[in-house]
């Protein structure tokens, strides 16, 4: 099925253009042996590098993300038993906790016309931590620990601002553009080669050379654009934003719930 999805009507268009240059050639006879190798040069190589390039950045987004739900865990910890009252900070850090991560989620997801409304409700979930921080502070948490505790919050907000910049920065667009302008026409430009495979070993071989350059050309061209963005959901491959349930383990009615229990 993933396999399926990488050849889409682009893949089907430029392979048609290839064949019906192909006829033309073989048709008018005009044939000639044109290097392959200025292929890899021309398109292979660099949508190769921009698929490599696409791939760390959705590494980088799952270590980031991770990270950001691992310092969540650490202030919800620090709200329940770090003072007294747990039943009082404990589930209202588990609250946070859980709209943060949502609005993170939103915020990396949302369309660019929507991420600064989006943005701004993470924001504001940061600024609920600050205050509830201020909280334990006014509950009789130590300076020491209160500064522990916000640095956690900070680490948080930089976590943050990585994932954002993630989102906001793809690979080199000109390189982009160059790559696509080049895979929709060098299945064309080459017909004189699979006319001159016509020629000495048939025309379907010829023909099958035109589908099968079109196809490696273009499916790699869509390996590269479901790995652009890895938050919006459309790729096999993308990085899984469902917010429910990916803090399940955050109890808001039991602070005294322990994980041997």
């Amino acid at each position: 099925m993933n396999f399926v999805r990488i050849f889409d009507w682009h893949v089907l268009l430029v392979t048609a253009f290839a064949c019906a240059a192909t006829y033309l050639c073989i048709d008018n006879e005009i044939a000639a042996d044109l290097p392959t190798s200025l292929i890899a040069v021309a398109i292979v190589f660099p949508i190769v590098f921009s698929i490599n390039a696409a791939y760390t950045r959705r590494e980088e987004a799952l270590r980031y993300l991770g990270l950001v739900r691992a310092t969540i865990a650490s202030l919800h910890l620090a709200h329940r038993d770090w003072v007294g009252a747990p039943e009082t900070h404990g589930p209202r850090a588990a609250k946070i906790g859980r709209k943060l991560y949502a609005s993170i989620c939103e915020a990396l997801a949302a369309d660019k016309q929507d991420q600064p409304t989006a943005r701004l409700k993470v924001r504001a979930c940061f600024s609920a931590f600050s205050q509830s921080i201020e909280d334990l502070r006014a509950a009789g948490l130590s300076s020491t620990e209160v500064s522990r505790v916000n640095n956690y919050l900070n680490l948080a907000i930089t976590d943050f601002e990585r994932l954002r910049a993630i989102s906001d920065y793809r690979t080199p667009a000109s390189l982009r553009a160059y790559s696509k302008v080049y895979l929709n026409i060098f299945p064309m430009l080459f017909a004189p080669l699979y006319a001159s495979i016509a020629a000495t070993a048939g025309a379907p071989f010829g023909y099958a050379m035109a589908v099968a350059f079109a196809f490696v050309l273009v499916g790699l061209d869509n390996i590269q654009d479901a790995l652009e963005n890895p938050f919006d959901g459309i790729g096999v491959d993308d990085v899984d934003l469902e917010a429910d349930g990916e803090l399940y383990w955050l109890p808001e009615d039991k602070p005294q719930m322990r994980a041997l229990d």
